[in-house]
């Protein structure tokens, strides 16, 4: 089951690449804007709004973070969560503009467009709409990409199975080998043990035995030559 949850890295390099620029674009845009008359009011590199932070600022650095994790991700729930965070961020952008507006105390105002009304347009694609479907478009292609169990990622699944099988069946051999060694060492020591005691009794009794008998001298002579000769007779210790 764990191998099913694995995907390739390769399978959301290009929608997570593509997120990443789209976040960076959306939270970037409202500063450096001006600086080619692409803007909303205030028109101005760099100026800061709360309705800037709500709108544009958040969700592009959600889309960013969201493609990042479907840029690197090779596992199925983590991508997914991903693709996700970057399609809502995506809808934001669609629709936080027009939505924004109603809660009035969150001050979400996006400004105003300059230009004429083709550059208006744009701006209103290039800022929000555009933008928010764009990234929904991608995120959704991400989920269903990742959504898919290929052949490939089914035959995968099946190798890390077998492998991780192989694995649990030798570690298996491996303890039953390490408790037969231990039952083996033990039945050594159990086998020298009775050994043991099997020859200490009877080295106590061969000891006895030898001090129930001492050696006795008896000097006698011989009638031709009178010369002493010395004879060893044992004899019991007298209790």
């Amino acid at each position: 089951m764990n191998g099913m949850l694995r995907v390739r890295r390769s399978r959301g390099v290009l929608s997570g690449l593509l997120l990443v620029l789209l976040g960076i674009w959306g939270a970037l845009i409202p500063f450096i804007g001006p600086y080619f008359h692409y803007a909303y009011t205030p028109d101005k590199a760099w100026t800061y709004t709360t309705g800037r932070l709500w709108l544009e600022i958040l969700p592009g650095a959600a889309v960013f973070l969201g493609g990042l994790i479907v840029l690197t991700s090779a596992y199925r729930p983590t991508a997914h969560f991903g693709a996700w965070l970057a399609a809502l961020s995506g809808a934001w952008f669609a629709l936080g503009g027009l939505v924004g507006p109603a809660w009035i105390h969150m001050q979400m105002v996006p400004g105003t467009p300059v230009g004429d009304a083709t550059q208006r347009t744009l701006e209103q694609i290039g800022f929000f709409t555009g933008l928010g479907v764009a990234i929904v478009l991608l995120a959704a292609m991400a989920i269903g990409r990742f959504s898919v169990i290929s052949v490939s990622d089914a035959r995968r699944a099946t190798r890390e199975a077998d492998a991780a099988r192989e694995v649990e069946a030798a570690r298996e051999v491996e303890a039953a080998r390490e408790v037969e060694a231990a039952r083996e060492v033990e039945a050594a020591r159990e086998a020298q043990s009775a050994r043991e005691a099997d020859e200490a009794p009877a080295a106590a009794t061969t000891s006895t035995h030898r001090g129930l008998f001492t050696p006795r001298r008896r000097v006698t002579t011989t009638a031709e030559t009178d010369e002493p000769v010395t004879e060893e007779t044992a004899t019991a210790p007298r209790s």
